[in-house]
């Protein structure tokens, strides 16, 4: 299986004479092999070098083979570039180089991707070469929908998110069932599902709504982020509103969320969870590492077995953890007006995860190399080889 750790650390360059390449360094202190590390450089960074570089003009190459690596620029929904991404693959203490200059990049397959679906009760869908994910919108509020996270499982690097839809609607061919690539049988309603957020105030989780507005503001080849907005979260006698970001990059079973909650308050407790479903359930809490996963039976709606799904949440700033109405909760404190970072998603063992503790183990490398980031330097030479 392909395993993609979402950590970097941007060291400012060296800057000479305007050169004509960046010999760019990325070092992995692990001690394990990782594949597919998502590296980014600030594109501040890619213009105090290469002045006259556009964003449909840069090339990374791989100075070990080389080959031009898949990269994309990355946008964060402004008129401008903000940073160049590539994925590498490191052994071991291991030091790779790379090459950033001028030129036209190869056509790459898209290996992410997100829309709005409202041909389908106004869905938010998206996806990688490992997992799909959706959250509900408005044209689904009188079936009293939640901000939680539907998790589908695939077991293809294809894209599958319009055809899974498409077949859904027009052929009657239900998603909800495997027909060879995956289904979605992980079952949220009015919870958190596989990694939602919400207030926890006086013990009571106060589980949101529908989102209001959706917006993309990158989507692949190596990375779609998207913003949802959520308005009039019941939370007792008051209301909150929730602005959360999320990014999900190629390679990763887990998105990358940026959230904030604004209301009638100064400081709160929040809870990521995940919905449970007494389907044979396993779960791990660990709060020294700063995460909480589980693992359940799976089964189709038409009550065939489909292996064994996942979710986790890895929470940064972890206090504690909870259980509300069948949901294993996450806790940390926030103050209004922070912004809160977490990272929740899952996995099946029909695509890479051979039992509960291969996920288990997965969720918590992925934790330890949010705190262990790999050093990526810029070299700044004319003459870089």
């Amino acid at each position: 299986m392909k395993t993609q750790w979402l950590c970097f650390v941007l060291l400012a360059a060296t800057v000479s004479c305007r050169p004509a390449q960046i010999k760019v360094n990325v070092s992995n202190p692990f001690d394990l092999t990782h594949d597919n590390i998502t590296v980014e450089i600030a594109w501040k960074d890619i213009l105090a070098q290469l002045p006259s570089a556009q964003p449909s003009q840069i090339m990374v190459i791989n100075l070990k083979t080389n080959e031009e690596q898949t990269s994309q620029v990355i946008f964060a929904g402004t008129p401008s570039p903000q940073a160049l991404l590539f994925q590498v693959t490191l052994a071991a203490k291991e030091t790779a180089g790379f090459l950033i200059r001028e030129g036209t990049p190869k056509p790459y397959p898209a290996k992410t991707f997100g829309r709005h679906v409202p041909e389908r009760k106004d869905d938010f869908a998206w996806e990688n070469d490992r997992t799909a994910f959706r959250m509900y919108g408005p044209a689904l509020a009188r079936e009293k929908p939640s901000n939680g996270v539907d998790l589908w499982l695939k077991k293809t690097e294809k894209l599958i998110i319009d055809r899974f839809y498409h077949n859904d609607l027009k052929n009657k061919k239900s998603y909800h069932v495997d027909h060879g690539e995956g289904l979605d049988c992980y079952k949220v309603g009015h919870e958190l599902g596989a990694g939602g957020i919400a207030p926890y105030i006086n013990d009571t989780l106060w589980v949101g709504n529908h989102y209001v507005t959706q917006e993309v503001l990158d989507n692949g080849p190596l990375r779609t982020t998207f913003r949802l907005t959520y308005n009039n979260l019941p939370a007792g006698q008051k209301t909150f509103s929730e602005d959360i970001l999320i990014s999900l990059d190629a390679g990763s079973q887990l998105n990358k969320a940026i959230v904030s909650f604004d209301g009638d308050f100064t400081a709160i407790r929040v809870a990521a969870g995940i919905s449970l479903h007494n389907k044979g359930g396993v779960t791990r809490i660990r709060q020294e590492e700063e995460y909480i996963g589980y693992g359940e039976t799976a089964t189709s709606d038409a009550g065939l077995p489909a292996g064994r799904n996942f979710v986790g949440v890895i929470l940064p700033g972890m206090t504690g953890t909870a259980t509300y109405a069948n949901q294993l909760l996450a806790l940390a404190p926030y103050s209004k007006g922070e912004k809160l970072t977490y990272y929740f998603g899952g996995g099946w063992n029909q695509w890479g995860f051979a039992d509960d503790d291969a996920w288990f183990d997965y969720l918590a490398r992925f934790a330890a190399c949010l705190k262990q980031p790999l050093t990526v330097t810029l070299e700044s030479s004319s003459n870089a080889q």
